[in-house]
Parts: C-alpha cells; structure tokens; sequence
C-alpha cells in the first residue's frame, strides 16, 4: 500500500483513491471499483475498504447509490484541499486562479488596523475571487500593513481586472525579511451579502463558510489578515488533527 508504515490501512486507501478522483479517473459516470474488488487489489479486508468509502462519502469526493456502485462527487466540481502546513496555503496557486475585484488601495479598515496591531487606521486592502476549473468558489479580502503593501504595491497581479495562479502571500514571500510561519485561523458561519452573492454567482442570504486568517512573521509580528466566504457546495476543507508526539 505505501511507504508510510504508520499510516492506517484504510487512511492509505483513502488517500489513493482521492487522488484518483482528483486526477480525474473517475468522470462521466465512471463507477469506481466495489469493495470485494479493492480488497482483492490491495489484499484487505472488507471492513477496512468500508472505513476507506466511508471517510470519502463524507468529505463529499464520492457519493453512493445502492445497488449501482460508487461514484465521484459531480464530476469533481467541488474544490478540495487539504490544509496542514503554510506551505498547503501557497499550493493554492497550483491549481485555482486568482481574479482580482477591487484592487490593492488604502483606506480606513479600523477592525483590520486592530487586528493586525497598527497605530493607524489606514490599511491597504485588496478583494479577489478564487476560481477553480471556471466555478467561483471564494471571495477574500486581503488586508496589509504599509510596509508590507510596499512590496507588492506595484505588482501587475493585483491590479484591476488581473487574472493569475498566485496568491498574496506567495507574491509577497521573496520580499518579506521576516518569513511568514503561522496563520491564526477562525472559522464561522455567514450569509452572503449583496457584493458577495454577485461575485460568487449566488443568491443574497445564501449560507457561507466565513474563514479569516491571521497570518505572522517568525518575530511575531502580524503580516496580514485575509477575511475569505467559500461556497460551501464547490468547496471542502479537510484538517487532520493529531496527537502531541505522533508523527505522520
């Protein structure tokens, strides 16, 4: 099954055909193979494949119909990632598009300025929708200190109207003199408003994941504040928590 020995068997299954799904094996109504077929396969028990689906089914990659098999979720519509590491938040320019809305300008921002620790109210701020393959999926607002803003203030990626396969922190990394090392992250519910609900193509009101993020340099120092509204239907986010001492 793999390298990772301390991996569960089942974890490792999962894994093999998420990617599967995600590489678009299994579009157009392409059944995946049942349970006495992978255990066959990959020499496991039934149990063991059953916990596999089961963990699919409800991170939304596969649905199941009885009777007829399991299948990947719409075609693989919704925009999956799983988030662990800085490093995963960069890996968004790998494969969605960042379509800048209003961009980068400063302004007054009081609860950004507080959050991120300024004795001004002035912020620069910048609006961009994230797109994957064609289906808005996010609305964020980027907000920077000046100094920090300084170094992308310029850049042709956040003008009005750009379109790229980059995010802010990745633009601002190579400048910064102190890396980016943590993002202080709160999740919580939110119903789109009219700006939101005409740049995510949704209605007003409609249910939205809010997600705002904190993130400072390696001297504690805040570098930026994204406040970002996912569609919940063409988005999934996927955490894996551990315990103190265990290693992947």
């Amino acid at each position: 099954m793999g390298e990772r020995d301390t991996e569960p068997a089942y974890a490792q299954l999962s894994r093999r055909l998420r990617e599967a799904v995600d590489a678009g094996e299994y579009r157009g109504g392409v059944r995946l193979p049942t349970e006495a077929e992978l255990a066959r396969r990959y020499g496991l028990s039934r149990q063991t494949v059953r916990r596999a689906f089961q963990d699919l089914v409800a991170d939304g990659v596969v649905y199941r119909v009885p009777g007829r098999g399991t299948f990947a979720d719409e075609d693989g519509r919704r925009y999956r990632r799983q988030l662990g590491s800085i490093e995963d938040l960069l890996d968004l320019a790998a494969d969605t598009t960042m379509e800048i809305v209003a961009p980068l300008r400063r302004g007054v921002h009081i609860e950004a300025a507080s959050r991120l620790r300024l004795d001004t109210d002035l912020v620069h701020a910048v609006v961009l929708r994230r797109v994957h393959d064609g289906i808005p999926f996010a609305l964020t607002t980027v907000y920077l200190p000046d100094h920090v803003a300084a170094h992308v203030h310029e850049a042709p990626e956040l003008a009005a109207g750009a379109s790229s396969r980059n995010t802010v922190m990745g633009l601002l990394e190579p400048h910064l003199e102190h890396p980016i090392v943590e993002a202080a992250q709160t999740i919580t519910v939110a119903r789109a408003t009219e700006e939101v609900a005409r740049e995510l193509n949704c209605e007003t009101g409609h249910p939205l994941l809010r997600v705002d993020r904190l993130y400072s340099n390696d001297v504690g120092e805040p570098t930026e504040l994204s406040v970002s509204y996912f569609l919940p239907e063409h988005y999934t986010y996927r955490v894996t928590l551990r315990r103190a001492g265990h290693r992947p």
